[in-house]
């Protein structure tokens, strides 16, 4: 079959590396099968779109692109490609936690693994991991998004059900940034579950038995790990995925020196969150070093995100690390996290844990620490109070309040919330998205009673950002790919940061948004894998 390119999307300013987006075949009759003809291959996505719009549900429509995925990948990544800002919440966040959540029952199993159905390995495949591996349909694998199922987005422990998360992130790094379908490999592995219902499900597909957490799954992990390096070469790029709090550290920091590898919850989410807070510049003109933050949630998006602010930090003024935290503040289940509670802590917290009194509460914190950027990562639905909001909007002109926990109903405070408790002057951001909220005249605060003055916007409207991966991980993955790299750094991830922010325009910042439109995603992961492959010594040309 003949191949043509859907998008004019060129990566030959990258020469270390020629990545194709001609991977869509046109597509022509076939003996055997209805009509003389196919329509164009514009008039085949269209007819897609058409059946999307008519489903009732979210869920419903990730059930039908699947099996579009299934039939026709060709089709299906043609529609994703050119529809990107519409598929995506149907791909990946918000509506991919529903498909986890229902996985058992909207799956047809399947005889053979395919790139729509993912692979599992499980503890019973234990010594065996090469031979599950050689069942996987394509051989040049180049990147692979891997879960064990234990903590997916805000649900809890999933176990085999978490297998739409890696599918759906391997479905953006083809959409956002042109890496063939075929190279890519979604894996889940099985190692049991602590959820209830599921175990008493009897549609369960997973491991019926209580999750493994000793020796066997460590030899598990280092067994997949190994096995893919030998496989498909030491620079497969490696992303973990969704793994619990305790794992997923530790899994990071044996692998990240001897693999190319990053978490993308804790790394990726801090990337995009620090390309947030550097745009907001623009609107607050405030330096990174000028805010204190304070932080509801301390896991690994919390750590992450914290971590990478003080990198950047410490990049951007020379000063100790140590310096670099003194006003980044966490808040955990058991209250602020103090220089008191140190014994107790895990390695992740410690660095920001600061001498300060015990506060029990999230709103003492704001009291009592004065933030300018508050960071929802709890999961904890309504925790952004109207008290909390109205303290930080009290004592700063334009408050930061980055509220994102997915799916959406995990937010901490929705958008219009934000906006109407701080007298529209907030600076919101999201995981998920959220509409536009155009507020009435008596809703925004035109008055301030410090002498900082608020940002002017250019109208009651304002366009919450939302602070979703997809803008840096794709974009970070053929960077990483098209240079050669043997590992993935911090630096990686602040160049990324960077890149993205650069991304901001004037008309963004005008309603309120600090994150580029998503509609630009392949453009964005382009100008993001240039400047990962330049900070790796690479010719761009």
């Amino acid at each position: 079959m003949q191949s043509t390119p859907v998008i004019s999307f060129s990566l030959s300013l990258l020469p270390s590396l020629f990545l194709y987006v001609s991977f869509l075949p046109v597509c022509t009759a076939i003996f055997g099968l209805p009509g003389s003809s196919v329509p164009p291959l514009s008039h085949q996505v269209d007819g897609i779109l058409e059946n999307i719009r008519l489903k009732d549900t979210d869920l419903d429509k990730f059930i039908y692109l699947r099996e579009v995925a299934t039939t026709n990948n060709d089709l299906y990544y043609s529609a994703l490609i050119n529809n990107v800002e519409e598929l995506m919440p149907i791909v990946y966040t918000p509506t991919v936690g529903a498909a986890c959540l229902n996985h058992s029952h909207i799956t047809t199993p399947s005889q053979k693994p395919t790139p729509s159905s993912g692979l599992y390995v499980t503890l019973d495949d234990l010594g065996s991991v090469p031979k599950v591996l050689d069942t996987w349909p394509h051989q040049n694998v180049s990147c692979v998004v891997v879960t064990d199922g234990e903590r997916i987005l805000g649900l809890g422990d999933l176990g085999a059900n978490g297998l739409p998360i890696p599918i759906g992130k391997l479905a953006l790094y083809s959409a956002c940034a042109g890496i063939n379908p075929a190279e890519c490999l979604p894996l889940c592995v099985d190692v049991g579950t602590e959820n209830e219902a599921l175990l008493k499900d009897p549609r369960y597909v997973g491991r019926r038995k209580r999750r493994e957490r000793g020796h066997k799954y460590d030899e598990l992990i280092d067994e997949v790990v190994t096995s893919l390096k030998e496989k498909y070469g030491d620079k497969v790029l490696i992303q973990f995925e969704d793994f619990g709090n305790s794992n997923a550290f530790r899994l990071l920091r044996k692998y990240e020196e001897t693999c190319c590898c990053f978490n993308d919850d804790i790394q990726g989410t801090a990337s995009v969150v620090l390309a947030g807070l550097i745009a907001s510049k623009a609107i607050t003109g405030k330096e990174l070093s000028d805010h204190t933050f304070l932080f509801l949630g301390a896991g690994e998006a919390g750590a992450g995100i914290a971590d990478l602010i003080a990198f950047a930090i410490e990049s951007d003024t020379g000063c100790s690390p140590e310096e670099a935290r003194k006003n980044i503040w966490l808040y955990d289940s058991k209250g602020l996290v103090v220089a008191g509670r140190m014994k107790e802590l895990a390695h992740h917290k410690q660095p920001f844990a600061h001498e300060s009194p015990p506060r029990a509460t999230f709103l003492e914190c704001c009291d009592a620490l004065n933030p300018s950027a508050i960071i929802g990562v709890s999961a904890q639905p309504g925790t952004f109070t109207r008290s909390v909001v109205e303290s930080v909007s009290n004592s700063h002109a334009n408050p930061i309040v980055f509220a994102l926990s997915n799916p959406t109903s995990k937010a901490e405070c929705t958008a219009s919330e934000a906006y109407e408790w701080s007298g529209g002057r907030a600076l919101f951001a999201s995981g998920s998205p959220f509409e536009a909220v155009e507020l009435s005249d008596a809703a925004v605060q035109r008055t301030f009673s410090r002498e900082d003055r608020p940002y002017r916007y250019g109208s009651n409207v304002r366009v919450p950002g939302q602070g979703n991966n997809a803008y840096v991980f794709p974009g970070i993955g053929l960077g990483v790919l098209a240079a050669k790299a043997e590992r993935v750094t911090k630096k990686d991830m602040l160049v990324a940061a960077k890149a993205l922010a650069g991304m901001v325009s004037q008309k963004d910042i005008k309603v309120g948004r600090v994150y580029p439109e998503l509609g630009g995603i392949r453009d964005i992961s382009k100008a993001i894998a240039k400047e990962i492959v330049k900070e790796k010594g690479g010719d761009v040309g």
